[in-house]
């Protein structure tokens, strides 16, 4: 069977297969057509965006670069402004790389706009920059481990041979002490490394994960700690370890509470946040995909330093004396198995972890009870 390239649904294909913002609009700004990620970039809805005029998307917009949309459509010449600054209507700042060029149909003269989203190419270069390190720890820590383990188990193996020669009972104290910290040195070492277990797939709900994080968020904090629910209930199912992803996302929302904790009386009315959104034509690495489950945990605590967000993911960091560093390495690491991506943004008064996790989209919606709601 022969593809006809030039009928309108195969030029529709190739349109919702790009990864360019495509927006379509008359002399008046109206918006005719959008691709797919046109609507991820602007974070609304397709009937929503079509309903509306370009500059009503914005609180803020590149003035220069709208002047010159009617002198394209008067003038049929073509129109490239890098580096505009944008911010949407939810306070999102927008960067992006814009072309607009003269497009006729039916008589009527449209302009043709792409975008480019420079935030994206950033993201995709930081996202590949932390894999890369990430390799390099786990690479450094199998390395590690396997250089104090070998020792260990000697040590561990002496004290039970002296044990059980010794006579005096006063001194098996001694060597019961060196025997147990030998096990913690090498629980120790187990956990740096990860969990080695293979993923037990099964359908997942990503809201019966976080139900069951906030009750145990809710449990340990007396009902202190206000959380926020605002879940997008149409979001599929998908193909993931419950077991493994409730640590993961638990780990992320404990770090949150205890840094909610520390400040105590400082903060009047703490809160997290659990959200959920999909995302279309989303890149991860080096893969696109069409559907992307996007998890926010939010908490308006004091932030990460600066100089501690980089390394946060790496194994033995931690930001607290009493912290092993471990639960973020880890957390990283089930996320990476489910083929998703874990960052972190952080200021006074706002960390925003963030989670993408590919959904298979030929699975339908199972509709979630919760939709949005306050404790």
């Amino acid at each position: 069977m022969t593809t006809n390239l030039f009928s309108d649904a195969y030029q529709q294909r190739i349109l919702e297969g790009l990864s360019t913002a495509v927006i379509l609009i008359d002399a008046n700004y109206q918006i005719k057509f959008i691709n797919p990620a046109a609507e991820m970039l602007l974070q609304a809805g397709y009937k929503r965006i079509l309903s509306s005029k370009l500059d009503h998307l914005f609180i803020k917009h590149e003035e220069l670069l709208f002047d010159e949309f009617q002198a394209i459509i008067d003038g049929g010449h073509s129109y490239t402004q890098r580096d505009c600054e944008f911010i949407l209507h939810n306070g999102q700042e927008l960067l992006a790389d814009c072309s607009a060029s003269k497009f006729s149909q039916d008589s009527q003269d449209l302009l043709l706009i792409e975008m480019q989203a420079k935030d994206r190419l950033k993201r995709i270069s930081r996202e590949e920059q932390l894999h890369e390190n990430q390799e390099t720890a786990q690479i450094l820590v199998r390395g590690f481990a396997h250089e104090v383990k070998n020792p260990l188990g000697g040590i561990r193996g002496a004290a039970q041979l002296l044990d059980a020669e010794l006579t005096n009972p006063e001194h098996h104290e001694y060597t019961q002490i060196i025997m147990s910290e030998s096990d913690r040195l090498r629980s120790l070492v187990d956990r740096m490394l990860g969990s080695n277990k293979a993923l037990k797939r099964c359908e997942t709900n990503i809201h019966e994960i976080l139900e069951r994080v906030h009750t145990l968020i809710h449990a340990e904090s007396a009902g202190k700690i206000n959380i926020i629910r605002d879940y997008d209930p149409s979001i599929p199912e998908f193909l993931g370890d419950k077991s493994q992803l409730i640590q993961a996302f638990l780990n992320i929302a404990k770090n949150a509470l205890q840094a909610l904790s520390e400040q105590k009386d400082e903060n009047p009315s703490p809160q997290i946040v659990l959200r959920t959104r999909t995302l279309r034509q989303f890149t991860i690495g080096h893969t696109r995909h069409r559907l992307v489950l996007k998890v926010d945990i939010i908490d308006n605590g004091p932030g990460i330093p600066k100089d501690s967000i980089q390394n946060i993911f790496y194994p033995m960091i931690s930001g607290r004396a009493e912290g092993t560093g471990l639960g973020l390495s880890i957390t990283q690491s089930i996320f990476t198995k489910h083929d998703g991506l874990v960052e972190c943004e952080s200021k006074p008064g706002k960390t925003d972890f963030i989670i993408y996790i590919p959904i298979d989209s030929t699975r339908s919606p199972k509709p979630t009870n919760v939709s949005s709601i306050s404790e």
